[in-house]
């Protein structure tokens, strides 16, 4: 999990890389569940979550500017 005030501190750059980053693990942990090796089930209701905060504070940044 990821913290928000750590997320605030990174520039836009940054935050676009961490979504493409989390967006291709969310793609590898859903491919690991189709085919029966997910091992935590969990983990994917994390990475979502720490994707559309990534998002949000991307968007935030974006307005901003």
């Amino acid at each position: 999990m990821t913290n928000v005030a750590e997320l605030r501190d990174l520039a836009v750059d940054q935050l676009e890389q961490r979504a493409r980053e989390l967006d291709d693990q969310l793609f590898r942990l859903r491919m690991q569940k189709a085919m029966g090796q997910l091992d935590n089930p969990g983990r994917v209701r994390d990475v979502r979550h720490d994707l559309a905060r990534v998002k949000t504070i991307l968007a935030e940044k974006q307005r901003q500017a």
